[in-house]
């Protein structure tokens, strides 16, 4: 009974010392936190939230997932791709513009107008092992509640590739056919996010540091694309990824 009382008491000591942590880890990187949009001058509304980003390298890039970036843009209507900075009253738009995407990893990196902001900084490419405590910060519903950056945490629960074998091929679409030639790892997380998590920063608690880019959409068809009704797992591309599409377009990220 002691000893049991002992481990209660070791473990009650371990998640207070991580929430302290985390706390500490939200505040220094909540200022990198920004979202993804289109703003229309003479639209109703001006500004429309697509998905979440991190800053990165000199303060003058962030990332996101490819599929957050708006692929066409209305010419007639002057609209152009934006990243809404800070929170609240205190929200601002900077014009952006895409340097580079990833359609096989989902990614893509833009170059904002400004002065730079505070950015995060990267793990290394090893990927990170399954119970890790991770965190994540966006805008899971949007500015719906307004633009205020919202932080999900929970663990690695697994290490698995992009493509879930199925016993019939009829339930295999076009985007799993794809990734059957050459499936990649992703990390899957037992913490839920939401659609406008999209491109948000997966990072680990302790340290701040970025390990991974969280996905809702772009994995789960594939991974998931089987189920009728979808399980809700989230899922985050590695940060290797990520490494590497800075490292073509010559962005110091360290």
């Amino acid at each position: 009974m002691f000893r049991f009382l002992v481990i209660l008491f070791s473990v009650g000591i371990s998640c207070s010392a991580l929430s302290a942590q985390l706390v500490e880890t939200i505040a220094k990187i909540k200022p990198s936190v920004v979202g993804i949009g289109v703003y229309t001058p003479t639209g109703k509304p001006r500004n429309k939230l697509q998905g979440s980003g991190f800053v990165v390298g000199n303060g003058q890039y962030v990332v996101t997932n490819h599929h957050v970036v708006p692929e066409v843009l209305d010419d007639n209507l002057l609209q152009s791709v934006v990243v809404f900075v800070g929170s609240g009253d205190h929200a601002s738009v900077r014009k952006a513009t895409l340097l580079d995407s990833s359609k096989r990893y989902d990614l893509a990196i833009l170059k904002i107008e400004g002065k730079p902001l505070p950015a995060m900084q990267l793990a290394s490419e090893s990927l990170v092992p399954e119970g890790s405590y991770v965190a994540f910060t966006g805008f899971p519903i949007g500015a719906v509640l307004g633009l205020y950056p919202v932080t999900h945490r929970g663990i690695i629960a697994s290490v698995s590739p992009t493509i879930t074998p199925v016993d019939n091929a009829g339930n295999i679409n076009i985007a799993m056919l794809k990734r059957l030639r050459d499936p990649y790892l992703v990390y899957q997380l037992d913490a839920t996010a939401y659609p406008g998590n999209s491109g948000s920063a997966l990072y680990e608690v302790e340290t701040g540091k970025v390990i991974g880019v969280i996905n809702k959409v772009f994995v789960q068809q594939s991974k998931e694309g089987v189920i009728s009704n979808p399980s809700g797992i989230t899922y985050a591309i590695p940060v290797k990824h990520v490494i590497e599409l800075l490292e073509k377009n010559d962005i110091n990220y360290e």
